[in-house]
């Protein structure tokens, strides 16, 4: 893996935690959440740092950009963010591969910026709009709640093992609090663990209100490509929607859930690194 830097960006009044890897055409990743950090990315989304730049950075009030209670998270001061970025390193037109709640505000940037942004890689996109994100929480705490699940919770919190070994057993408990994300439950011991700031998640949604984004996608007229598991907790048929507003091409993956970079590496990374640029 080539040398990585990392920086505190001052930008709009907060400080952001910056992290670079790779040699080449920049990629700005933008992480899930929101409220959680870009490690949990890693190490799968680092495999695209192969002739290209990967630009990573812990959106404001979540993993090392803490802000204060009193400065607003919403996702308008999250896209502005991301526009005093690209400004500060001096990239015309960004490419993006967005990831979850990344490719929602990737979709909101490219709508407030369009002259700003090159490339779209939408990777397990949040839906856009809100009726559907009620669904695929329906469906998240369905699949927390299936019995196998919950039987070996059980049994790993009657063992002893948070007795004997504190860490691991947080990190267990962390894979069950990530079970329904994943087609096989059981692979949620290879995600990095993370944690989510619940001040930012919900002032970030509650900005949202009522959204619906759908009548203004066909706006959005770069290339693009979105990647989807066929067993995500999030209905594929959003990411259909969404490929279609946008006039990109939807990539299913079998076999897969919500993280196609620890269930499905090699597609995964063979997608987005024929798509976004890099030097040959």
């Amino acid at each position: 893996m080539p040398d990585e830097t990392t920086a505190v960006r001052a930008v709009r009044g907060v400080e952001l935690f910056e992290r670079q890897v790779g040699t080449g055409p920049p990629t700005v990743v933008l992480h899930g959440g929101p409220g959680a950090h870009h490690d949990y990315l890693l190490p799968g989304f680092d495999r695209l740092a192969e002739g290209r730049t990967l630009i990573y950075y812990d959106q404001r009030g979540g993993g090392r950009s803490p802000v204060p209670r009193e400065i607003p998270v919403g996702w308008k001061e999250q896209v502005h963010d991301l526009e005093a970025l690209r400004a500060l390193w001096g990239i015309a037109r960004l490419s993006l591969a967005g990831y979850s709640w990344g490719g929602l505000l990737a979709i909101l940037y490219a709508l407030e910026y369009p002259d700003r942004v090159g490339h779209l890689a939408l990777v397990s996109p949040a839906p856009v709009w809100k009726a559907a994100r009620a669904e695929y929480e329906r469906r998240l705490a369905a699949r927390n709640a299936a019995p196998d699940v919950q039987a070996a919770r059980a049994e790993v919190q009657a063992g002893g093992l948070r007795e004997r070994h504190v860490d691991e057993y947080r990190h267990r408990m962390f894979e069950f609090s990530v079970a329904g994300y994943f087609h096989d439950w059981r692979r949620a011991r290879d995600l990095t663990p993370f944690r989510i700031t619940g001040r930012t998640q919900q002032e970030v949604w509650e900005s949202l209100g009522d959204f619906d984004l759908r009548p203004r996608l066909p706006e959005i007229r770069v290339p693009a490509i979105v990647v989807h598991g066929e067993d995500d907790p999030i209905p594929i048929d959003t990411a259909q929607e969404l490929s279609r507003g946008i006039g990109a091409p939807l990539h299913r993956i079998p076999a897969c859930g919500h993280v196609p970079y620890v269930e499905a590496p090699d597609l995964f990374t063979g997608l987005l690194h024929h798509f976004l640029p890099r030097d040959d």
